[in-house]
């Protein structure tokens, strides 16, 4: 095996998924390509509109026609193709209400068919982690549900849609993001479940990707007790290489979740992150989103020097860089054009209402007189999701409450709707102004809402405008 520094390094950028800053290819991307660079991931930041994505896709293609390109296209709330304009797939917590895995499967076919067409060939969903706690911060609607069954029904159905128009799928991430109450992106979760729900819980959905024949599972950056009281999963052998490789026997590429989230390297830099992933198992390392020349380089130099010292085993490395390279030639790109098959008018039907949370207090308000507006409230989102278009305003139905007139009732419309978020003040002055308010909430519920949608893409709220009786403004 040749161990010189040069032959190192071509290995090393060999497992490396940088992100880049701007819209086109930065120069460093395609002169790292001719130097082995495996993958690249595009972020919300990368894309302004389906034109623009088209050339920076076909951008990429012209630099790297091996490239591995990923982005999260989970479909739902997270999305990159439709940023951020807002996603025409429903999202993971309505399929899995609906609980009809035919229309998984084509849900996550679509979005594979579109992603195909740009030229990207790994998505990093779906999400299977389940989610039991309920005032999760970043899963949430996300997820397929809270029971583990369905989770695992609906995984597999998604991995097979994905993976049957030839491109790879992603779950994600494991053991489990699901009982948390706290964001990776910010601090360091911890689950603190018992070995034996770990098993019944968190890993069933993982099994079933994995009989799926899932092409990569991502690592979460969250320390599970019961396992490895003392690592992150992401930087944890016990975890990856006890549990994932050798008790539920995937054989696929393992991809960190991103390494400039605060549950990654916060303490450590970036640099010291990569390392730590290589060694504990992780073959794909997804640096992160706006990654610069600079951090990618000395993430490069540090990997590099680990090798050389031992620290980093080569034949650990190289495991890594070979698994890589036979993913991205068992996906390679179709060379299909751009199309606009989403499959909106799959939705359109009224079904995904049928998935809804309807308390009784809507029939009543539904009934009452007046005209039916409804009055969104601004709320943060999450890293994962950032600044996408969510709920009615992404379809134009809202109406701002300076503007809600007398004998009009009123929805009024919000997500992680906690006991302090600003909604709950909406709701009590459009009441003791006489006008009919119900609380309907667009994410994962949390209590008090009167209609709970399970998701804000663009098709849940044009289903919601729909039954509530509202038109475009």
């Amino acid at each position: 095996m040749d161990t010189s520094r040069e032959a190192l390094r071509r290995l090393v950028v060999g497992t490396l998924m940088p992100g880049f800053v701007g819209t086109s290819v930065p120069g460093w991307v395609e002169r790292e390509y001719a130097a082995g660079l495996a993958s690249v991931c595009l972020y919300g930041a990368n894309v302004v509109d389906p034109d623009q994505l088209a050339r920076l896709c076909g951008q990429l293609r012209a630099a790297g026609p091996d490239l591995l390109v990923a982005v999260d296209e989970e479909g739902g709330d997270v999305t990159r193709l439709h940023y951020p304009t807002g996603s025409t797939q429903p999202g993971n917590a309505l399929l899995g209400r609906l609980d009809d895995t035919a229309l998984t499967r084509a849900s996550a076919s679509a979005i594979g068919r579109e992603l195909a067409a740009y030229g990207i060939n790994l998505d990093l969903a779906p999400v299977v982690d389940v989610n039991s706690a309920d005032e999760n911060p970043v899963i949430g609607v996300r997820s397929f549900g809270a029971d583990a069954s369905a989770v695992a029904r609906h995984s597999a159905a998604y991995v097979g849609g994905v993976q049957s128009v030839g491109v790879a799928a992603c779950a994600k991430h494991f053991p489990g993001h699901g009982d948390t109450v706290t964001d990776s992106h910010l601090s360091l979760p911890h689950v603190h479940a018992e070995a034996h729900v770990l098993d019944t819980r968190e890993l069933e959905p993982f099994r079933a990707a994995i009989g799926a024949q899932v092409a990569c599972i991502m690592t979460s950056h969250v320390v599970v007790s019961a396992i490895d009281p003392d690592r992150p999963a992401t930087f944890s052998p016990l975890v990856l290489g006890d549990v994932l490789r050798d008790r539920l026997g995937f054989q696929g590429v393992i991809v960190s979740d991103a390494l400039d989230m605060a549950g990654a390297s916060a303490e450590t830099g970036i640099p010291e992150a990569a390392v730590r992933a290589l060694v504990a198992g992780c073959d794909l390392l997804c640096v992160g989103s706006e990654t610069t020349e600079e951090c990618y380089l000395a993430v490069v130099d540090a990997v590099v020097d680990a090798a050389a010292s031992g620290r980093l085993p080569v034949d650990r490395l190289e495991e890594a860089a070979t698994r890589v390279a036979l993913l991205s030639k068992a996906f390679g790109v179709s060379g299909l054009g751009v199309t606009s098959d989403a499959d909106v008018s799959r939705w359109a039907n009224g079904s995904l209402v049928g998935a809804f949370e309807v308390g009784d207090a809507v029939q009543a308000w539904l009934d009452a007189d007046g005209d039916a507006v409804i009055v969104q409230v601004a709320s943060d989102p999450n890293l994962a999701v950032g600044a996408v278009a969510w709920g009615p305003s992404a379809v134009g139905l809202t109406t701002s409450e300076a503007d809600v007139r007398q004998g009009m009732k009123v929805a009024v419309a919000g997500r992680g709707l906690s006991g302090d978020h600003p909604l709950w003040q909406v709701v009590d002055r459009l009441r003791a102004q006489g006008h009919p308010a119900i609380v309907v909430d667009c994410g994962w519920p949390r209590g008090g809402a009167d209609l709970v949608t399970f998701g804000g893409s663009v098709v849940v709220a044009e289903a919601l405008g729909r039954y509530l009786g509202v038109q475009p403004t």
